[in-house]
């Protein structure tokens, strides 16, 4: 969502405090991105950068960039034109068109739990977590990253571990039960294994199995076909919403112009958090039958449910 105090638009986690930057993560809600706001920042994104050429590359905080040497990728990427911006999972994708190379350039986005990457125009004052800045002639295009957990890199191996996407259409709800019939891990520890379906996480895989009607305790391989394809369709339906949500946002800075930084997550009219239905709601009433929603702590991740509506 929009932050039109600052006039920015940028991404951040569906939990904010007031502080002197306009939002800190709050200690209870470090959670890393998923799917949903990904989808968001690449859609927003991709307008800015798309035909974009890359004057120079300055990696501020080496950390990011690994395994991909610092050097390397200033190299690599200076002079290079944006081609275009995808999404793999939790991770973005910038296809880039070297300056004397025919051979397409990949580089790897994650923004880790602290991340942000947004447009800027020059006279924005860069902010003191710049990890990565991309200058792009009028505006800088920024990785900012306070704890630097996320990645701005060459290495591509990440995704290849990466199960398939959620809203694949070949995906079928068969392949799915056939996946989980092959573990006895608890079905909401499962969902997290980016191996089995990439990009849902510890928000989505509550609210889907709430929908669902799933115990998250339930082991995975007591999944039916039937319930397992109750839960791909609830799985869907709960990113689809969230991606609705968040894109849909018109996009405006304080001069009422398009120009400037995107803020995606930050609250407002229609923000997705108000739609969920069990994360980060203990001891409230279940909106569907009134029993308090219980909290419980699965793989060190906190896991929302309504005992009564998820009693098997």
């Amino acid at each position: 969502m929009l932050n039109a105090a600052s006039g920015r638009v940028a991404f951040c986690l569906p939990f904010r405090v007031a502080g002197d930057s306009g939002f800190k993560i709050r200690h209870d809600a470090a959670i890393m991105p998923e799917l949903p706001e990904v989808e968001v920042l690449v859609r927003g994104l991709r307008p800015l950068l798309r035909g974009k050429t890359i004057r120079s590359v300055k990696v501020r905080r080496e950390r990011v960039t690994r395994p991909t040497p610092p050097r390397e990728l200033e190299k690599a990427l200076s002079g290079a034109k944006f081609r275009d911006l995808s999404r793999r999972g939790k991770y973005l994708l910038f296809e880039l068109q070297p300056k004397k190379s025919k051979k397409v350039l990949t580089v790897l986005g994650h923004l880790g739990m602290t991340g942000r990457m947004f447009v800027a125009l020059k006279k924005e004052k860069l902010p003191s977590h710049t990890a990565v800045l991309f200058d792009l002639g009028d505006r800088n295009f920024i990785y900012e990253d306070w704890r630097y957990f996320g990645r701005m890199s060459l290495d591509l191996s990440p995704i290849e571990k990466l199960g398939p996407e959620p809203m694949d259409k070949n995906f079928s709800a068969e392949a799915f039960a056939k996946l989980l019939k092959q573990s006895r891990q608890a079905i909401k520890v499962k969902l997290l294994d980016q191996g089995l379906i990439a990009g849902v996480g510890n928000i989505y895989a509550s609210e889907a199995l709430f929908r669902a009607r799933i115990s998250p305790k339930l082991p995975a391989n007591r999944l039916t076909l039937e319930r397992a394809k109750e839960l791909l369709r609830t799985i869907r339906e709960v990113l689809n919403e969230a991606i609705k949500y968040g894109s849909t946002v018109p996009l405006k800075t304080m001069s009422g112009k398009s120009d400037a930084l995107f803020y995606f997550g930050d609250g407002g009219e229609g923000f997705y958090e108000e739609r969920l239905r069990v994360y980060n709601r203990a001891g409230k009433p279940c909106l569907d039958c009134g029993t308090p929603i219980k909290r419980l702590t699965q793989a060190a991740r906190s896991t929302f449910y309504c005992p009564n509506c998820q009693k098997k």
